[in-house]
């Protein structure tokens, strides 16, 4: 008499790993989840390693978990994973501010942003 199975949110051949509150504007991260879209895990992996950008290390931690729930909770090949979603959401917006000239006051916001990954097993072409 217990509760009904959760339907799943992605394909039988897909998973996905969600990160959120990373101290960062989504402008950035999305030309950080831009360079990855399309690529093989491993080459995905490879450049978010050797990239210059501070946002680029957490990226690397959310693909990985995205492959760690691909292979435990889904049973996918990690030797055929490729990054077929990568999507960069607003989260909240801290708001503080900074006195300035002639008793004004201005603001500056804080922003922080969520990436979504979802990765896919592909057969390879022969």
């Amino acid at each position: 008499m217990g509760k009904e199975k959760n339907p799943r949110r992605v394909a039988d051949n897909e998973a996905m790993a969600k990160l959120r509150m990373l101290r960062t504007s989504p402008q950035k991260l999305n030309l950080v989840a831009a360079m990855i879209r399309g690529k093989t895990v491993e080459k995905a992996t490879t450049d978010l390693t050797l990239s210059r950008k501070r946002i680029a290390q957490d990226v690397k931690k959310c693909l990985l978990s995205a492959v760690a729930n691909a292979e435990n909770n889904h049973n996918l090949d990690v030797d055929e994973l490729v990054v077929a979603e990568a999507y960069v959401g607003k989260n909240l917006v801290l708001k503080r501010g900074r006195p300035r000239a002639r008793g004004r006051f201005s603001r500056i916001q804080k922003p922080f942003a969520e990436i979504t990954i979802k990765v896919r097993q592909v057969e390879e072409q022969a």
